[in-house]
């Protein structure tokens, strides 16, 4: 069992860049997959980025050179570094863990935080 806290989010405007931490609790993040996914107002989850227990990671490609996944082991926390934001980056951001492998799929992944909200204006 892992517990994930994500934090960050907030209002900017296009062009700008945000910064989103999701500190986990319970269980080492080293051992997990984890990924960032986003929900947007009447749409379905999707997945934005994930990086494997060995570091790899994989991007959708609406955010492909933008954004950029990390974690800090020592630390237990996931980041996402979103640069130059889109209106269409719009949505709530939840981080997910669970064992390798996985990708960018939701079935993938059966610990979920509660979700933090970026909001980009144009």
């Amino acid at each position: 069992q892992v517990q994930l806290d994500e934090s960050g989010g907030g209002s900017v405007q296009a062009g700008g860049s945000l910064r989103l931490s999701c500190v986990a609790s319970g269980n080492t993040i080293s051992d997990y997959c984890m990924g960032w996914f986003r929900q947007a107002p009447d749409s379905l989850r999707e997945g934005v980025a994930r990086i494997a227990s060995d570091g790899r990671t994989t991007y959708a490609d609406s955010v492909k050179g933008r954004f950029t996944i990390s974690k800090d082991n020592a630390q237990n926390i996931l980041y996402l570094v979103m640069n130059n934001l889109k209106p269409e980056d719009t949505a709530i951001y939840y981080c997910a863990a669970d064992w390798d492998p996985c990708g960018l799929e939701t079935v993938s992944y059966n610990f979920w935080g509660q979700g933090t909200h970026v909001a980009v204006s144009s």
